[in-house]
């Protein structure tokens, strides 16, 4: 299933559960029709990063006080996000986000329930410099409003505390 909202009317990250227990959803909503997706924080982490650079390589540094991003509730995932990007279309002067489904490998199932390449479901986002900025704030608030991470080594600190490596802790090796 397939799905292309030109222009994003509202986009949002939504964390739920406890820190070191929360799940990630993409949240969009554009033409009447909303969208949610699973996703891993490392695929908030990468896009917000992202869009940092892409913001800058077009000369639109990041503003405070850009639009604000809505305040989106999570649907039934429709699917998990295996692989996202974004680019910029020139002509357009607009940013595309582009989510893929999860392959089997990527979600652990067998092998042989393996979609082809073109079968996985794709997801097409457009978004205005201000709608990507008000996003990119919006996802590193919820991102920050995780586990405090260590100031010696960058791992999350639980709220028993961690046994820091840099500290010369013990880490289990598994």
């Amino acid at each position: 299933m397939n799905f292309e909202l030109d222009p994003v009317e509202e986009i949002a990250v939504v964390a739920e559960g406890e820190p070191g227990r929360r799940r990630f959803f993409l949240v969009t909503q554009g033409h009447g029709q909303a969208v949610t997706l699973a996703c891993e924080k490392f695929h908030v982490q990468g896009l917000v990063t992202r869009i940092g650079q892409l913001l800058e390589a077009q000369g639109m540094k990041a503003e405070e006080g850009a639009a604000k991003a809505g305040e989106l509730k999570p649907e039934e995932p429709r699917w998990a996000i295996g692989e996202i990007g974004i680019g910029y279309h020139e002509d357009r002067k607009m940013f595309v986000i582009v989510a893929r489904e999860a392959g089997a490998a990527e979600a652990g199932e067998a092998a042989a329930s393996e979609p082809a390449e073109d079968d996985r479901s794709t997801l097409r986002l457009w978004l205005s410099p201000n709608q990507l900025r008000a996003f990119s704030q919006q996802a590193q608030h919820t991102l920050s409003a995780g586990r405090p991470t260590c100031q010696h080594c960058g791992l999350p600190i639980d709220p028993a505390g961690h046994p820091c490596p840099a500290a010369n802790g013990a880490r289990p090796i598994f």
